[in-house]
């Protein structure tokens, strides 16, 4: 009977640490937008999908220059995320005909070189605890 009150124990403890790997959330915050007119647009990726379908998707309203989204349920591994200011509400980034963005745009780390954002360059790491960050245009 102990050896089966133990084992139960152990099965439970077992299924609710990986429960609790596996809703992970990340919430980010942009906290230099130059106005409060349309939204950030917000996108969640790994190195498999960088830059092309996101995990996760959202866009979020500006209040006093700032804007937040919660990405839940993430399960551990490394990730980045890309965001850009839709000034005008029509769901994309706009560009120039020279490909340069009309948009203001940025990536987790906040490492803005010449040209898009690299994984390397925006990679964080989700383990078994939430994540903030705060992202600048």
């Amino acid at each position: 009977m102990k050896l089966i009150v133990g084992l139960l124990a152990m099965t439970m403890l077992f299924i609710t640490n990986s429960i609790k790997a596996q809703n992970q959330t990340i919430t980010a915050t942009v906290v230099n937008v130059s106005s409060d007119f349309g939204k950030v647009g917000f996108a969640l990726y790994n190195k498999e999908n960088f830059r092309m379908k996101p995990i996760q998707a959202s866009a979020s309203k500006i209040i006093e220059g700032k804007s937040v989204v919660v990405f839940e349920n993430v399960e551990a591994g490394e990730y980045a995320i890309i965001c850009y200011h839709d000034k005008n509400n029509n769901d994309k980034m706009d560009f120039q005909s020279n490909r340069m963005p009309l948009e203001d745009y940025g990536a987790s780390n906040n490492n803005m070189s010449f040209g898009p954002p690299r994984f390397d360059d925006a990679k964080f790491k989700l383990d078994d605890k939430n994540v903030t960050l705060e992202i600048r245009f």
